[in-house]
């Protein structure tokens, strides 16, 4: 097996495959975001160790050798960060649970690289970005993504970054491997899912052309502001004109004279304030930290939140109320653990055979929700809204 391990810092190219879906649609947006700092979260840390307990079994099971001793003592050194949770190492066997699935069904054996950096410049000025995984069997290259996020259901057909990670596989890789086929999987254990989708190596190079005027428009700064569900990472969404025009464009509406807006209307003013939810929390914590800087947010102020209060030791405090007449039962509640955090603490396969397949669980039907007429899942018919009344 033909293996090679990238593990390197993840520099962020200006057009990175991971905000491409924003800049494809959005062309100004990197340039605008260039004049705001970097941030990170605890979410996005997280993350970071995830990806490195992946990588390091990754390495382990696809690269020779590395002794049982050697993958412990790294693997306990991860164990001490101050975000660790027993969880990530099952989720990251998931994701390795995969890709062996994927090596093992070759008849030789793939060519394999983990953490690989690839350029795709040629079709994004000055584009680069890291791959967690690629394989390439027979005709095929597949690309794998792994998402330790929770927050969003992440979608691989079709996805941009994705597609960008496999341009780079293939202008790196095509003089050595007849690639005709690419195979592109986004594995996000956390949410119980594996998103796969294939194309031809022809339709990947035909969008390829397709971007390259768009990367470019982007890269210089040009065209329009488009604001939309893409705003949601972008650095300027508190600020952006575009985007609180979007919503302060509801007040088109006021000119309506008929006393009650039709369907048509409905549809039209969901689609216009679809996130502006979001759009108000943005603009709220940049109004804060401006307001914390002493600068003048006009109508608003920074004060006190609400208190919370907190045992010194909480033992020490029980201990005491019990000395003092108080008993166990009004200190504690009793209460049973829902079905997902039983699971959660079975893990998948002892939850399936204890509890699913004696009959012990049962789904119900989602109860029915508004969603965009994009959205994947079938439309309810009428007669199954019937029955969830």
């Amino acid at each position: 097996m033909s293996i090679e391990i990238k593990h390197s810092e993840r520099a962020h190219a200006l057009l990175s495959a991971s905000a491409s879906h924003r800049w494809l649609t959005c062309t100004p947006s990197v340039r605008l975001e260039e004049q705001f700092p970097d941030s990170t979260s605890e979410y996005a840390e997280e993350g970071t160790l995830a990806h490195e307990i992946a990588e390091l079994k990754l390495r382990k099971y696809f690269v020779e050798p590395m002794s049982q001793s050697t993958f412990t003592r790294r693997l306990n050194k991860m164990k001490k960060h101050e975000l660790f949770q027993d969880e990530m190492l099952r989720h990251t066997d998931t994701y390795l649970e995969y890709l062996q699935g994927l090596t093992i069904g070759f008849s030789y054996s793939p060519y394999v690289a983990v953490e690989k950096r690839l350029n795709y410049s040629s079709y994004a000025p000055e584009g680069f970005g890291t791959v967690d995984c690629l394989i390439i069997g027979g005709d095929t290259l597949y690309i794998t993504d792994f998402k330790y996020g929770k927050g969003v259901k992440v979608n691989a057909d079709n996805n941009p970054q994705m597609k960008l990670y496999a341009l780079g596989a293939y202008v790196e890789y095509s003089f050595l491997y007849p690639i005709k086929n690419v195979h592109l999987a986004i594995i996000q254990p956390r949410l119980d899912s594996i998103s796969e989708f294939t194309l031809s190596l022809d339709e990947l190079l035909a969008w390829g052309e397709e971007i390259k005027p768009l990367a470019q428009k982007a890269f210089n700064g040009e065209g329009d502001f488009v604001p939309g569900e893409h705003c949601k990472f972008c650095k300027a969404k508190a600020q952006c004109r575009a985007r609180a025009e979007q919503y302060t464009a509801l007040e088109d509406f006021k000119s309506m004279k008929p006393p009650l807006i039709s369907n048509d209307e409905v549809g039209q003013i969901l689609e216009k304030a679809e996130h502006i939810e979001s759009w108000v929390k943005a603009l709220k914590e940049y109004a804060l930290a401006e307001c914390l800087k002493g600068n003048e947010i006009p109508n608003w102020k920074a004060v006190e939140g609400r208190t919370t209060r907190n045992f010194v030791d909480q033992d020490k405090a029980f201990e005491h109320l019990k000395s003092n007449g108080i008993g166990e039962a009004m200190l504690y509640d009793r209460v049973p653990l829902t079905v997902a955090k039983i699971e959660k603490e079975l893990g998948k396969k002892e939850f399936k055979s204890l509890l699913e397949e004696p009959g012990l669980v049962v789904k119900s039907a989602g109860k029915p929700t508004l969603a965009p007429a994009s959205d994947k899942r079938k439309s309810v018919s009428p007669d199954a809204s019937e029955d969830f009344k």
